[in-house]
């Protein structure tokens, strides 16, 4: 990933040089939130947790980052040494990594001496941004595939290369079952996966010869592609081919299909391997899926065992962004609060309580100050201290099996792709209180 620090807007840095001049260094506590769900979201997935931690720990400004401000013309010497000396010194809080998150919660806090809180804002809200969309798209198309196998596509149309393998990252703790992204696989431990490309098939003089190529090449992972010319057409190669492979030692393990009717495909294909003695090859199916596509396959009771996810998952197509934000919410022991109009803020440090019905599923959220009692789970934990951490940060596939554990814990309501009833999410009363001292303007 990319760790200049200068991978920020550059309010960010003119902010920090009047805090020095300033000497506005005391401490400063800034929590990440989301103001409203997408519309049809009942819930989110909190993602980003470990890079925003990578972060942290490492920032610093690098020689070239130093002689770029210094020769930018916008910032005296002073502020260039004082860059040169900067890294986090502060605490981190935080959701565990795969926490369902509602509006108006504290998803992260930061707790640090001014400049160092306000200087990371840019890259923590671009790191738990991204994250948090794809996993959360990736938990509704798990939620609408069941124990179907589910794998990301989507890296070729990605906003870029660091988004396409974060997305990877984030799919996967959403729920899905692996990806295409060969570097998710070596830097997260995502499990990788494919099949072939058209251009394979049509790269030779015929499909089955393509086949069987692919096959005698790739023996232990054979799924073949059967949409470059005709679906079902392809279905009977794969019929005649697969005992010649069978006497190689050589089975197919599953078909991809990739374009049309899918459902209609799929149950033709089936019939024609069924009907071909081949009961045990998987139908795989992909071509701009989302939760939505799948959720309709499923219902039509289509043969598919599994579904690629790709363009409108890694770019969450339907919802591309989140009404995020990154606030003050105390400066030199004070409570802040913003008061803008559709846009004002609970003050203080926020904790969130989390509540369970009989039967294990979440019932509500009440979010109240740091330090009060509530019923309930608290959910915000200690992360780091003092610039390092206190407590195991989970990989990816920690914060998967996390992920997986709390979408069982969903009601039906917001099980739903179009949720409309929202979540309980209460504010509690000494956060109240202390919202209307501030804009009664009592200390």
């Amino acid at each position: 990933m990319e760790t200049s620090l200068l991978l920020t807007d550059l309010y960010q840095l003119s902010m920090l040089h009047s805090y020095f001049r300033r000497g506005m260094e005391e401490t400063a506590v800034f929590e990440f939130s989301v103001r409203s769900l997408p519309a049809t979201r009942g819930f989110l997935v909190a993602a980003g947790l470990e890079q925003v931690v990578e972060y942290l720990e490492t920032l610093h400004a690098t020689p070239e980052d130093l002689a770029w401000v210094a020769a930018s013309g916008r910032f005296d010497a002073e502020f260039v040494e004082r860059l040169a000396r900067l890294r986090f010194t502060g605490d981190l809080d935080a959701v565990p990594e795969g926490t369902l998150v509602f509006p108006d919660e504290p998803v992260l806090r930061v707790t640090a001496p001014l400049p160092e809180a306000q200087l990371v804002e840019t890259r923590i809200v671009n790191l738990l941004h991204l994250q948090t969309l794809v996993a959360s798209k990736a938990a509704r198309c798990r939620v609408a595939a069941g124990d179907r196998h589910l794998v990301d596509f989507g890296l070729r149309r990605a906003h870029g290369a660091e988004a396409g393998l974060l997305a990877a990252r984030a799919g996967w703790v959403g729920g899905l079952d692996g990806t295409a992204t060969v570097l998710a696989s070596a830097r997260f431990g995502v499990p990788v996966s494919g099949t072939m490309a058209h251009s394979y098939v049509l790269a030779h003089e015929s499909e089955q010869q393509a086949f069987a190529d692919f096959a005698r090449d790739r023996p232990n992972d054979v799924v073949l592609l059967l949409d470059t010319w005709d679906t079902e057409r392809a279905a009977q190669t794969v019929v005649r081919l697969a005992p010649l492979l069978a006497r190689e030692g050589i089975e197919i393990r599953g078909v991809r299909l990739d374009s049309g009717d899918l459902a209609a495909h799929a149950r033709r294909v089936r019939d024609l391997l069924d009907r071909g003695g081949l009961p045990a090859v998987k139908i795989f199916a992909s071509g701009n899926l989302d939760e939505h596509a799948i959720a309709e396959l499923v219902a039509a009771g289509a043969p598919i065992d599994g579904f690629g996810v790709g363009t409108r998952l890694d770019t969450s197509a339907d919802a591309p962004y989140l009404d995020c934000t990154y606030k003050l919410q105390e400066y030199a022991g004070v409570p802040r609060r913003k008061r803008s109009e559709g846009k004002a803020t609970w003050p203080g440090r926020r904790q969130v309580f989390r509540r369970h019905a009989g039967d294990g599923t979440i019932a509500g959220d009440t979010v109240t100050l740091a330090g009060e009692p509530g019923d309930g789970t608290p959910l915000v934990q200690p992360v780091m201290r003092r610039g390092a951490r206190v407590t195991w940060v989970p990989t990816a596939a920690e914060s998967r099996a996390h992920a997986l554990a709390q979408l069982a814990t969903l009601p039906e309501g917001l099980r739903l792709l179009d949720a409309t009833v929202p979540y309980p999410v209460e504010i509690g009363v000494a956060l109240r209180e202390l919202a209307d001292r501030i804009d009664a303007g009592a200390p």
